[in-house]
């Protein structure tokens, strides 16, 4: 059945390029079970002051995910993979990728993870009245020009890294509009970028170009975005066995994927996605009140508003303490599996005391604009009287992790009074069963629901994007299709909030409000 299946083409391909992995799933049409996967790590890189991934790794590294899920294919179903019904391309969001008129490379590409445009991104929010964060490809190509940076004046096509993978593979300057959303303020009523700030940025800069002109043309889920063309074939895999032809969904960012992956793209819900960085997304039913500087406005992958909490930092510390506990291991002769080792930290952490043992710990690897910070510094704190065990340790560090994104999220709850009716997560975060799931509906004092398919994430998402481009009903929307043809009977687990977790939480947040001071003198000092 399988194997027919597959032979048939009757799959969609998904591969989001992570920010510490690249992952590609590979699904069935008829009933959306992930049939294979592939991946390859990799990290970013601080380089000249900016957080980059050079574009050499990029195709490095889609090779070898695709390559890997070919081989798990041959392994497990004894067919090769030459083509798919569809594929989609999805990767972290926002950031910065210039190119001129021939297609070279204007800068190395300046990832999502720096906080360096700060007057760029304040002056675009005063002037739209529209919060643009750091992090938005609008704000550092506005930042390049008052740096005068002599690339702008050659910028021909402004991208991100999904959009820069799709143009490669089809030809074609196109983008999604969750992705697109997190380049420049998209208007829902028309499903594009917003014409009047279009005018208000034009108004700001003169050069050679119109800034609608180097931008991509943007598209809904389920529209054509083109087909993969010889060159992208071989592009993605050198053996040649892959045919070219495949229809291609337009690229999206790890928001609308995470979205998607969890069933939360119509009003009144919300995921949270968390991993090296996380955020938490809430489908509005209506523009917010107010301008918030914290809080992120970008679309579903149909356009709808979505308010969305973006934190910089959540599992890299947590990741960094786990390689040394490896690294530990490792030295008295004991090799451990990776997974089964984040397993049993976490689980510890649920053996911990209420108060944590008086330990508490900062855990900004880089700058976290929520609270106002350029850099970061990862910073444990204790007292002579603390409580040092393994379970405090890993649970301050947990907590530590989720408390920017509480502070992000208790502004729509709290000031803005939006109403969620679930809260879905996903990523690796969730992985060990019930520990990450019982801490983030504690810290968010909500339920939270994780269905099985939650592990698999970005991927998965993008993967169902891409079969609905093509398995779609006629006129069946987006939420009706995850709804009536993917989520139906789902099996999930709900979590809700513990009182005692919740209040060790709440008295954690005081202490953690307390500990950014010092954050902040360790940025000043430590350098």
């Amino acid at each position: 059945m399988r194997k027919i299946e597959i032979q048939q083409g009757r799959t969609a391909l998904g591969i989001e390029l992570g920010s510490t992995r690249i992952k590609a799933v590979l699904i069935g049409f008829d009933d959306h079970t992930p049939l294979a996967s592939g991946s390859y790590d990799w990290e970013n890189q601080l380089i000249d002051g900016y957080w980059t991934y050079s574009m050499e790794e990029v195709w490095t590294g889609l090779q070898a995910a695709y390559r890997s899920l070919a081989e798990e294919v041959e392994r497990l179903y004894e067919v090769q993979l030459t083509t798919v019904g569809s594929i989609g391309f999805s990767a972290m969001m926002h950031g910065y990728l210039p190119f001129d008129k021939v297609g070279n490379q204007l800068t190395a590409f300046r990832t999502w993870r720096n906080t360096s445009t700060e007057q760029a991104a304040v002056a675009l929010t005063n002037r739209f009245s529209f919060n643009i964060p750091q992090r938005w490809s609008i704000a550092h190509l506005y930042q390049a020009v008052l740096n005068q940076e002599e690339h702008v004046k050659e910028i021909d096509y402004l991208t991100t890294l999904a959009g820069y993978v799709h143009w490669k593979l089809t030809g074609q300057k196109v983008m999604g509009v969750g992705e697109a959303s997190g380049m420049f303020p998209i208007d829902s009523q028309t499903g594009t970028f917003h014409a009047e700030m279009i005018q208000q940025f034009n108004e700001l800069v003169e050069f050679p170009w119109k800034v609608e002109e180097i931008l991509p043309t943007v598209l809904l889920a389920g529209e054509a975005a083109g087909t993969l063309t010889v060159e992208g074939a071989k592009l993605l895999d050198p053996t040649g066995k892959l045919q070219a032809g495949i229809p291609v969904a337009p690229p999206e960012g790890d928001a609308g994927t995470g979205m998607t992956a969890t069933n939360s793209v119509a009003e009144r819900t919300g995921n949270v996605s968390a991993g090296t960085s996380d955020f938490a997304m809430v489908v509005l039913e209506k523009e917010l009140e107010k301008v918030h500087v914290e809080i992120d406005m970008v679309t579903t992958p149909t356009g709808k508003p979505v308010a969305m909490v973006h934190c910089n930092n959540f599992t890299s510390d947590i990741n960094a303490w786990a390689g040394l506990f490896a690294e530990l291991l490792q030295t008295m002769g004991t090799n451990v599996d990776r997974n089964e080792l984040f397993t049993t930290l976490f689980e510890k952490a649920m053996e911990a005391d209420a108060d944590l043992g008086g330990l508490m710990n900062v855990n900004y690897f880089s700058g976290e604009p929520i609270t106002g910070f350029e850099e970061g510094r990862p910073l444990f704190v204790r007292k002579p009287d603390s409580r040092l065990t393994l379970a405090n340790f890993m649970r301050t560090h947990i907590y530590s992790a989720l408390a920017t994104l509480k502070i992000g999220m208790d502004i729509l709850t709290k000031e803005e009074k939006v109403e969620l009716e679930r809260l879905l997560g996903h990523g690796g975060f969730f992985k060990t069963e019930r520990v990450g799931q019982q801490m983030m509906a504690d810290a968010m004092e909500a339920p939270v629901s994780v269905m099985e398919t939650a592990g698999e994430g970005g991927p998965w998402g993008m993967a169902l994007l891409a079969a609905y481009l093509v398995n779609k009903k006629s006129g069946q929307a987006l939420e009706d299709y995850l709804e009536q043809e993917v989520f139906a009977g789902n099996k999930g687990t709900t979590i809700h909030p513990d009182e005692k977790g919740v209040e060790s939480f709440r008295n954690f947040m005081t202490g953690y409000h307390q500990a950014l001071e010092i954050e902040r003198t360790a940025v000043l000092k430590f350098r």
